[in-house]
């Protein structure tokens, strides 16, 4: 069994932190960020812009990034050239066509409409989402454990904001609560995770750096089957569910590696799972050739790392989810 974070020394961090360090050099980022959402809220160089195309991107990725990524294009040309200005608008003088032919799995053009007029409500009441979080995150008493209670009210905001309501009815609101579930829900909230990566660490090559309310060292790791499986081959967490508790576990033993940026591995971990680098199924050969696998107890006990995992939350954006019913994080 990989140990637990608990058992995850100093030296052993100090032993991975250069392996991790090379495995994020070895990634090639042009082609890893064309497979991943965070493509779309980088087009844009308005920060406000930037920060609503996010959270789009983020609400609809779940499932195979190329059958959602579509969608978010889809519904990104319909706002305009800026997302923002088009959202503040919507929230005071709704087009509930705008959307009209934008059919994604659990999602129809009334929950599209919805969650635009929402991000507008917010972004008009306070000034944007991040001023919005940062405020909800000094409230709940800053540091990490503020993170999650911050965010659910964020959520919650969204969710019940009267304009979006009002485009609800006759249909319900459970479309839009699969695209802004509520993080104090049983899963690992991946998609609310990956979005405060984007917009809280960094400026890198991949990140954004857009949010300066909130400090990077509060962040969560978007935990979903990729990270899950290479993050208990590494002994960062022995637990087996992908919850919301397994996210922090893995975290608390990353910020032993990296105390103010927690989080600042996770693109290239995910994607080493993602790109079949690191297989599900031991494979000697990729094995052999991966950067951290002087670190890999899987490797060493020659078994997959996360064999018989029960995943809560759904997958990172580019796979397929397990057939197993699971909460939407």
């Amino acid at each position: 069994m990989p140990r637990r974070a608990a058992d995850f020394s100093a030296a052993r961090a100090e032993a991975l932190r250069p392996l991790l360090e090379r495995l994020a050099r070895s990634l090639d980022r042009a082609a890893r960020i064309a497979a991943d959402p965070v493509e779309f809220p980088r087009a844009y160089r308005d920060p406000a812009d930037a920060e609503v195309a996010g959270l789009v991107a983020v609400s609809l990725a779940y499932g195979r990034a190329d059958l959602f990524k579509p969608v978010v294009a889809r519904v990104l040309a319909a706002m305009g050239p800026s997302p923002a200005r088009f959202c503040d608008a919507f929230a005071a003088a709704p087009d509930p066509a705008a959307f009209d032919g934008v059919v994604y799995r659990f999602n129809r053009p009334p929950d599209l409409a919805a969650l635009a007029a929402a991000i507008g409500a917010v972004r008009r009441r306070h000034g944007g989402l991040g001023r919005r979080l940062g405020a909800l995150f000094r409230e709940a008493g800053g540091g990490p454990a503020a993170l999650r209670p911050a965010l659910a009210r964020l959520a919650a905001e969204l969710r019940e904001a009267p304009e979006a309501r009002a485009l609800l009815r006759g249909r319900g609101p459970r479309g839009l609560r699969h695209l802004l579930p509520d993080p104090a829900g049983p899963g690992a909230s991946k998609r609310w995770n990956l979005y405060l990566r984007w917009m809280v660490r960094g400026p890198d090559a991949v990140d954004l750096g857009l949010w300066r309310e909130l400090p990077a060292a509060a962040l969560v790791v978007p935990l979903d089957t990729h990270v899950h499986r290479v993050a208990r081959a590494l002994g960062l967490t022995a637990r087996r569910d992908a919850s919301w508790r397994t996210a922090e576990e893995i975290t608390a033993a990353l910020r032993r590696v990296d105390a103010a940026d927690p989080v600042r591995f996770d693109f290239a971990l995910c994607h080493l799972g993602m790109s079949g680098l690191c297989p599900a199924r031991r494979d000697p050969a990729r094995c052999e050739a991966c950067a951290l696998g002087a670190a890999c107890l899987a490797r060493a006990r020659g078994v997959s790392g996360t064999r018989g995992a029960r995943p809560s939350g759904s997958a990172r954006a580019g796979t397929s989810s397990p057939r197993r019913r699971r909460a939407a994080p």
